[in-house]
């Protein structure tokens, strides 16, 4: 009995230092102080004794230290109601149009044409004037220039003297300007003459007011009939809408024919043809990419792309802000021409606005799928009904997927989660249902939203439904940080597997899983893929001040979610789980020790390696503050 109790004692101890931390090699480990002193001794050496980050890298953010401080709060024994955790909302956010003080006028940028503003205008016309006033170069290669034979920034890029002529013009290759001519390496953009007509509602939805007067006509036949109050779904009851147009087509047209014709049996006498056939996609054995908000941009989702990811999808889209034709929401849109099968993903909580949208998509954009995000958790969204939302609303995620699928000539996909309080699982209800509504695949995210992710995800719950989901394939997502975790879950019976925060941690996963490897990256190798998101950065947002600022936003938005990859040959065991934190490690070399770190200070220091140094009032304040910390 003894005996008994000292071994559960010792297990209880070892699982005291083992849960939740990384086992890395004793040697790599060291202190808080050890750590930061040998990064900022290193960084003031390498900048000759300067060091730019006055204060004490070991200590966060100021703004952020005061906002998070429970005593500060609650001072007085009043409660100000402001959350302990998270920085989304309040937090000091600062327009990449802020760091340029006045910019060059763009009808100079653009060939020295007239300006229609005149004296109006409150940009620089004088070149002279304006070199004299503008921030130093960063560097002396354009990757715009290079890559398509023209800066279309000219002298207000901040690459400018590898492509400004003596005459101070913008000078162009012509070699490289003729390999691309033709080329539209993005696509999907709002065109003015599309948003001019989303603005005044003169966009017609044809397809959509059909479907939707079927949704009308069914439910006033239901209050005819007295069975208004109801659970059954509204819209057709039994088929598709598609399905329900053509046989009301079909027998329209029997009707007007008066005299019944004697001829030859054909195919459409005996087969029921669709009015619109759908493209087929081919979604099994794929590693696809989750819609990222914030991370998830076109320059990040190349990186993934060039590293092995098979599916992409762009970042979550608000159905009533497409329809208003707003740009920024429009640009989540956008696709890269190596992104070969890309889908968009929409959220909304009305048939109307989903299926107007949906058409929308389908008329204006070019894409493979488009996916219904139900799976949501943030408040924003779960409390007007979408997101999570629509898992407890049958019969509007009913008419929203039935009208959407009606007015789509491409699949239409679906991610869920579990369901929305944490031991009360739905999707295995849902999922029946989603195979009679036209679903073409489904994503099963293994956490209810109370849960978010402060436990593993259930992947015993997801090979339950993966099996109710058969023959529609069922992709499974959550804790995939290794090509082992990628394996067990393929074993559960999933069609394919959705990749999240392992990507953003380590984007080279998709080649560890495809190779079934772990790859030892190093750090410059780490260093040589930002340097890629940069480049792609500075070709998807510009490179001007505030194209290389705005790059530098979303760059270290993506290091606070780098910062926590463990190199694997520091690791006493592999694979690490994706909610081990390590110790205070130093790393191989200085850069390796450098991308470790927690802070935000260390995370531009990175950024300026790669974009050059911050301006004076530069601010950055993640978006999570578990993703920085003391």
């Amino acid at each position: 009995m003894e005996k008994n109790a000292e071994e559960t004692t010792a297990a209880k101890g070892t699982e005291a230092v083992v849960k939740g931390e990384a086992a890395l090699k004793p040697e790599f480990i060291t202190s808080k102080e050890k750590f930061h002193d040998f990064l900022d001794s290193e960084w003031q050496s390498s900048k000759g004794g300067e060091n730019k980050l006055s204060e004490d890298p070991s200590e966060e953010p100021e703004i952020k230290r005061v906002k998070l401080d429970a005593e500060e709060i609650n001072k007085g024994g009043k409660s100000s109601g402001k959350r302990l955790r998270g920085q989304n909302k309040s937090r000091p956010h600062k327009k990449p149009t802020s760091y340029d003080e006045k910019r060059l006028c763009a009808s100079v940028i653009q060939g020295n044409r007239e300006c229609p503003y005149g004296d109006k205008c409150h940009f620089y016309h004088n070149v002279a004037t304006y070199l004299a006033n503008k921030p130093p170069d960063i560097g002396e290669r354009c990757h715009i220039y290079d890559t398509f034979g023209k800066c279309t920034y000219g002298l207000s890029c901040r690459f400018a003297a590898a492509h400004t002529t003596a005459e101070l013009t913008s000078a162009e290759n012509a070699d490289v300007l003729k390999s691309h001519e033709g080329r539209v390496p993005v696509r999907n953009s709002l065109s003015k003459e599309l948003q001019n007509r989303l603005r005044k509602h003169s966009v017609a939805f044809d397809k959509s007011a059909e479907y939707l007067k079927t949704l009308n006509n069914n439910k006033e036949a239901k209050q005819q009939q007295g069975n208004g109050a109801t659970d059954l779904p509204a819209g057709p009851p039994t088929e598709t809408m598609c399905e329900s147009t053509d046989v009301e087509t079909q027998v329209n047209s029997d009707k007007a024919c008066a005299v019944r014709t004697v001829g030859p049996l054909t195919d459409v006498d005996v087969i029921k043809l669709r009015t619109c056939e759908k493209k087929q996609v081919d979604f099994r054995d794929k590693l696809y990419l989750a819609p990222l908000t914030t991370c998830g941009n076109l320059p990040f989702r190349r990186v993934c792309k060039r590293l092995g990811a098979d599916i992409t999808c762009g970042e979550m889209a608000m159905c009533t802000n497409l329809l208003q034709g707003q740009q920024s929401e429009w640009a989540l849109l956008k696709r890269h021409e190596s992104e070969d099968l890309f889908g968009v993903q929409v959220e909304g909580c009305f048939p109307d606005t989903m299926t107007r949208c949906a058409e929308l998509i389908n008329n204006s954009t070019q894409v493979d799928f488009v996916d219904i995000n139900s799976g949501c958790p943030i408040d924003l969204v779960y409390k007007k009904g979408g997101g999570c939302g629509l898992m407890t609303r049958t019969r509007k995620f009913e008419q929203i997927v039935r009208g959407m699928n009606y007015v789509l000539d491409v699949p239409l996909t679906v991610k869920i989660r579990t369901g929305v309080q944490e031991k009360n699982n739905i999707a295995h209800k849902l999922i029946p249902e989603m195979k009679n509504w036209g679903v073409s695949m489904i994503t099963l995210h293994g956490r209810s939203r109370e849960q978010r992710y402060t436990k593993l995800a259930d992947w015993d719950y997801i090979t339950t439904c993966s099996k109710l989901a058969s023959p529609i394939p069922l992709f499974g997502n959550g804790d995939i940080l290794s090509y082992e975790d990628a394996a067990r879950a393929k074993e559960t019976g999933v069609s394919g597997i959705m990749i999240a925060r392992g990507a953003l941690v380590k984007p080279w996963l998709f080649t560890e899983i495809k190779e079934s490897r772990h790859w030892d990256i190093s750090s410059a190798e780490r260093l040589d893929i930002l340097r890629d998101f940069s480049n792609y950065g500075l070709e998807h947002w510009g490179s001007d001040t505030r194209g290389v600022e705005k790059t530098r936003t979303f760059l270290l938005e993506w290091l606070s979610f780098m910062c926590r990859y463990i190199p694997v040959g520091l690791l006493e065991r592999v694979p690490v789980k994706i909610n081990e934190r390590p110790p205070y490690y130093m790393g191989r070399n200085y850069l390796e020790s450098l991308m470790a770190s927690q802070n935000v200070g260390d995370w531009i220091r990175i950024s300026e390696m790669l974009l050059g140094p911050v301006p004076k009032n530069f601010n950055f304040l993640p978006k999570h503050k578990a993703n920085s910390y003391k």
